[in-house]
Parts: structure tokens; sequence; C-alpha cells
């Protein structure tokens, strides 16, 4: 029901960029450029000035842009109230979810939602937290799924797991670790760690802050963007990593990682929805009441 035309003119706007939103949309550039310039014909104004090789948006532009992601949000409230008339559930829903939740939470719960609601269309954007946070931000997803401590103003949050981190090592590691060692001796050993902007290095940080020890002052060999990278270097270097409980289920039963418990180093964190502040309703609270209630699959 909604222009389509100003959904394209929404997604070039938001990434300032033709290709990048020909990519998302799943249609041509020829077209993408045909429906803004039909919109710019409309309205009698450009909406995006050319500088070199990238593109900003004029005054003009900025406005439609405002008022755009107000409509588009109305016509999705008003297809998914409009599905509630008929007792079915209908519409997109864009998750955004840090890396640890994407890959060993939500799958299973995906797998439940889209067979209980067959009509709706789900996409799911991954990355560190900081970027979905931004994604959300930028109305580019509905409902972000985070791991960390931090917390935006901008954004109302709502508790859906506990989780621990803990650190890990391979069973064959020359190391020849005992399964509990202490926080001075782990502050000797080397290191491989989530990157900058990860929820779980927040964590990290902010437990190690307990004991006035700051990140730089440990032996961190790399960072690197992702658990399942963190798992692959650890079972080929001798370093320990700090990973969540939740990712290493396999590890641990094939035997080819163990965990080194550091009494003093706790490291509990939530999993946690997130919303823009002043949204409620539709698609994204359904998602949620229905995570919330099946989260014991997890």
């Amino acid at each position: 029901m909604s222009d389509f035309r100003l959904k394209v003119f929404c997604c070039v706007a938001r990434n300032l960029s033709y290709t990048k939103a020909a990519q998302e949309l799943f249609i041509s550039q020829p077209a993408i450029t045909k429906h803004v310039k039909e919109l710019e014909s409309q309205y009698q104004t450009r909406l995006f000035e050319r500088l070199g090789n990238k593109i900003e948006l004029t005054a003009s532009g900025r406005l439609l842009l405002e008022h755009g992601e107000a409509i588009l949000e109305a016509y999705n409230k008003l297809e998914f109230e409009m599905s509630l008339l008929r007792n079915e559930y209908s519409g997109e829903l864009r998750l955004g979810a840090s890396t640890t939740i994407a890959q060993y939470v939500l799958p299973p719960l995906l797998a439940k939602f889209i067979e209980k609601f067959p009509h709706v269309t789900v996409s799911m954007f991954s990355g560190n937290s900081r970027e979905v946070e931004q994604a959300l931000q930028e109305h580019r997803i509905d409902l972000a799924l985070l791991e960390g401590v931090l917390r935006l103003p901008s954004l109302k949050y709502r508790h859906f797991l506990d989780d621990e981190l803990v650190v890990v090592m391979r069973s064959k590691s020359k190391l020849e670790l005992p399964d509990e060692i202490s926080l001075e001796e782990f502050q000797r050993m080397p290191l491989v760690l989530r990157e900058v902007g990860s929820g779980t290095l927040d964590v990290i940080e902010t437990s190690l802050a307990k004991h006035n020890i700051r990140l730089s002052s440990l032996k961190v060999l790399l960072y690197l963007g992702g658990t399942e990278s963190i798992k692959g270097f650890l079972e080929e270097t001798d370093c320990l990593g700090i990973v969540s409980i939740r990712s290493i289920s396999n590890e641990l039963a094939t035997g080819k990682l163990r965990v080194i418990d550091v009494p003093e180093l706790v490291m509990n964190r939530e999993f946690c929805f997130a919303r823009l502040q002043g949204q409620d309703g539709g698609l994204p609270t359904i998602f949620v009441n229905f995570a919330t209630h099946e989260k014991k699959l997890l």
C-alpha cells in the first residue's frame, strides 16, 4: 500500500549510496535512480547532491527523510493492525542482533517464530553491539537484541536472558594450566579477545575495572571480530580466550576446549531487547513476547 518510491528514497538516504540501496532492496541501480528522479520531479527539488564519488542529502532530502520514515513506519503499523482484525499476523519484521546472539541464541527461536507466524517476513542484521545500536537509531531495523553493559539514553531496554563469559583454552595446550588460576596468573597469560565495540569486550573491561586492571595491561595477542574466529584461533594456539559459555557447548562436549576458572574475575551479563524510545506495539512486541515465552528452549 505504501509508495515504494518513498521506501527506495529512504534506503538511499540512510546508506548515502545507490549501490547499497540496490543491494538491500534487491532491485537494479537504474531502477533506484528512476524512483529517486520521480520523487524529485514530483516535489520539483533535488534530494541529493553529488560530491565526487559520494552523495549527500540536500535540505529537501533531509525533510523528506524525516517525514518519509514516519510515513513508512505508520504504514507498517497499519498493515500489522489490519492483520489483527483477521486474527493473523503479517508484515515485515527487521531484527538486529549482536554476533553472539545471532549465532547461538536466535536460530532456534526464529525457526519456531516463522513456523507460528508464516505470513511475517523476517530479516536479520548482525554485527557487534555498537553496529546494531546504530542500525536501530538509523531506523534500519525495528528491534535489536544486544549483549553488554552499556546503555544509550535514546533506547529502551528489556531483559531477555542471562549469560556468562568464561576463560577458555584448548585442551592440548602446552601451557598446561590447572582448572583454576589466580587473577594475577591470568594477567600474565597471552589472550585473544573480541573487537572494540563488541558487548563482550565491554563486559570484560567492566569486570577488570573492578580490580583496577586496564585492558591495556593484559597480554592481548590480537582482537578478532567474532566468537567463531576466536574458537578457531584457540584450537591452533597456546593462549587463552574469553567467550560466552553458550558458544562452546560442542567444544566442551568433544574435549576440544576447556574452561579455566578465575574466581576473582566474574563476568556475568544479560542479553536484552532494545527499541527506540517512544516505540511500542507492532510485530517487534509480538516477537519480544514470543521469544520471552519460548526462551525455555535455549
